[in-house]
């Protein structure tokens, strides 16, 4: 049997990426619950060997063929040197992984990945697992999750930037950026710009001079200018706010990864043409979600500054 004979029909899914605590898992169970209610079959792959606790149901877990304490413990390895053994060591038992999948084909795929950054940068294992998934005719996009907090510092921002686009160029995959967690960016601080400046990536000069002014990242004010001009040059950025405890807000990320990934052209669901378009419009959906978001984070500044002037 030939390497995609095996699973010769499509299969959609995402592969949900990130740096640690940035919901992955959160992610994949809420998107789980809400696809299954839309009628989609949904199947959740866990291809992090230190996750234990997993909320959602999972019908593939990698922890059946390797664990990260079991490589710490037995070849001596930190947490990070024991994930890229991991990720190795599932690169090497491709077969496992094939025969686990053949057993749910058919089924909509959520792939919940490792917290290492270095996996989605620098090495080549995971990248390696990705390519191997779209011979198997998987049509995957890979969803970066970005905790929303990194929005109130300006220099975390430029560093979360460069991050996601190193790995949008590593990955080789259609991308969607997330800011996750925005149901709690009102408690991280106050945003310097409107929300849509940090999910657009608008001129970043402004950033650049609003670190100027902390006379720490004033010495470092010519490396910020060349960080910010590497990524506007690629111009690939953008981000979806997202808040997962918000149906509208999970629509339009599932809206906009439907669209990377082509589900919504494919022969998964029968749509109409109503929804065909909207999903072919481009960012209309984005806009509106954001302004939806801005609102909310302007209506809890309010209050906060209506309560300390009724404390006064």
């Amino acid at each position: 049997m030939s390497e995609g004979s095996k699973g010769s029909s499509l299969a959609f899914g995402q592969v949900v990426i990130g740096p640690p605590g940035s919901g992955k898992t959160t992610y994949c169970h809420g998107m789980q619950e809400f696809m299954g209610r839309i009628g989609r079959k949904v199947t959740v792959v866990n291809l992090d060997p230190a996750n234990e606790a997993m909320p959602y149901q999972c019908a593939v877990d990698v922890a059946e063929l390797i664990t990260l304490p079991d490589v710490m413990e037995n070849l001596k390895l930190g947490p990070n040197g024991g994930l890229i053994y991991c990720m190795e060591y599932l690169e090497a038992n491709f077969d496992w992984l094939q025969e686990k999948l053949a057993a749910v084909r058919g089924h909509y795929f959520l792939f919940d990945c490792p917290g290492q950054v270095e996996l989605y940068t620098h090495h080549d294992a995971l990248k390696n697992v990705f390519t191997q998934l779209a011979k198997w005719n998987f049509r995957l996009a890979a969803v970066h999750l970005v905790d929303s907090h990194y929005c109130t510092d300006p220099g975390k921002f430029i560093s979360v930037l460069c991050t996601s686009l190193s790995t949008m160029l590593h990955v080789e995959l259609p991308h969607v950026n997330v800011l996750s967690k925005m149901d709690l960016i009102e408690q991280y601080g106050k945003l310097a710009f409107n929300l849509d400046y940090y999910t657009e990536v608008l001129d970043l000069s402004y950033l650049v001079d609003h670190l100027a002014s902390d006379p720490f990242f004033r010495n470092y004010r010519r490396l910020n200018e060349k960080l910010v001009e590497v990524i506007e040059d690629y111009s690939l950025v953008s981000f979806v706010p997202l808040n997962v405890q918000d149906k509208e807000s999970m629509r339009q990320v599932m809206q906009a990864v439907d669209k990377a990934n082509g589900y919504s052209f494919g022969d998964q669901e029968h749509r109409s043409l109503e929804a065909l378009m909207s999903a072919a419009v481009g960012a209309d959906f984005h806009f509106t979600s954001t302004l939806a978001v801005q609102e909310k984070y302007v209506q809890s500044q309010d209050k906060a500054l209506e309560e300390e002037v009724m404390d006064l």
